[in-house]
């Protein structure tokens, strides 16, 4: 057994070095160059990370971790080459996505075989409970489907409630984190009940990780988010921001822009953003957001192990948390 007491430094720096070293070739070239080109882009490296930090807690071995970890990543960097295709986004982590660098014939069928292979590293694990763990997969897997499509229909339809917009988050972004977590807590032998606790931890934390998302969209530093900063007000997209302006805005101003088919994009970011600063809405995700990170450090709380043992997972959601400031 690996010390669980290791910092979060030490074991991110695993992950990171084990996610450079995945090498994905073959022929056609075509397939196979732009999965390495995606994952070369780097990233945080979040939900690798989480299966490590989560296994490491619970006293598992650190290093048959990495194979789930692997997967993780691989997966969630599929899911990133379909959606960017799905936006019509230019960008991703600073630089153009497959879709617009190669094609989107390219991207698709290099995104599936990023899907398969992402399997195929978990299984390079050889787990005990090995279908326990494969479930816990293909459920993240299926919900982060359901999420994507839930953001989808919301561009259309005339009202979204934050209700709705929060459980389409919670799909889309944070059950993946989750998973991360309760696999790397199975590869660690944890209970149920911690297993269980630690996978709400992490879905709390992924809700405040995505309306941290949506707040830097709106008034983050381009060259440090990694995207155009604005994307979401030039969709219209239903943002928690966009979703509590339109309920506060009594000028009309963000009804106004709505109804715009032929705009300048840099206008009306600025004027959507003023609205968010006026109505006080840029605080009020600040707030949301940081409910949800108490709420997981709560859960993080209750897991039965040692306070020295939760530190690094405990540093990795302050880390995250602190993107915004």
């Amino acid at each position: 057994m690996v010390s669980s007491k290791l910092k979060l430094d030490d074991v991110m720096d695993l992950v990171v070095n084990a996610i450079e070293s995945i090498k994905i070739s073959g022929t056609p070239a075509e397939l196979y160059e732009p999965i390495d080109y995606i994952l070369s882009l780097g990233g945080k490296r979040l939900r690798p990370a989480l299966v490590c930090l989560s296994c490491d807690m619970f006293g598992g071995d650190l290093p048959s971790s990495l194979h789930a970890a692997k997967g993780i990543e691989v997966f969630h960097n599929f899911s990133l080459v379909h959606d960017d295709i799905m936006d019509n986004a230019y960008l991703r982590r600073g630089k153009m996505t497959i879709h617009e660098k190669w094609n989107n014939n390219v991207a698709i069928l290099s995104g599936d075989a990023m899907l398969i292979k992402a399997y195929d590293f978990v299984l390079q694990g050889n787990y005990q409970n090995l279908n326990q763990i494969l479930t816990i997969f293909n459920r993240a897997a299926i919900e982060v489907c359901e999420g994507q499509q839930l953001d989808m229909n919301y561009e259309t339809q005339a009202e979204v409630s934050v209700g709705e917009y929060i459980n389409m988050i919670k799909l889309k972004t944070s059950v993946l984190l989750g998973a991360a977590l309760k696999i790397g807590a199975l590869i660690g032998e944890a209970s149920d009940e911690n297993a269980e606790l630690v996978y709400d931890f992490g879905v709390n934390m992924g809700v405040g990780f995505q309306l941290m998302d949506d707040y830097l969209d709106a008034f983050g530093d381009p060259e440090k988010f990694g995207k155009k900063v604005g994307g979401d007000i030039i969709s219209n997209k239903k943002t928690f921001l966009f979703i509590k302006a339109l309920e506060l805005d009594k000028d009309g101003v963000v009804d106004s822009w709505l109804s715009k088919e032929i705009f300048d994009e840099v206008e009306k970011v600025e004027a959507i953003k003023g609205v968010y600063i006026n109505t006080g809405v840029d605080q009020l995700c600040i707030a949301e957001m940081n409910k949800y990170y108490d709420t997981a450090l709560l859960k993080l709380d209750q897991i039965t192990v040692d306070n020295s043992s939760k530190k690094a997972l405990r540093d990795f959601s302050e880390y995250i948390r602190k993107r915004v400031r």
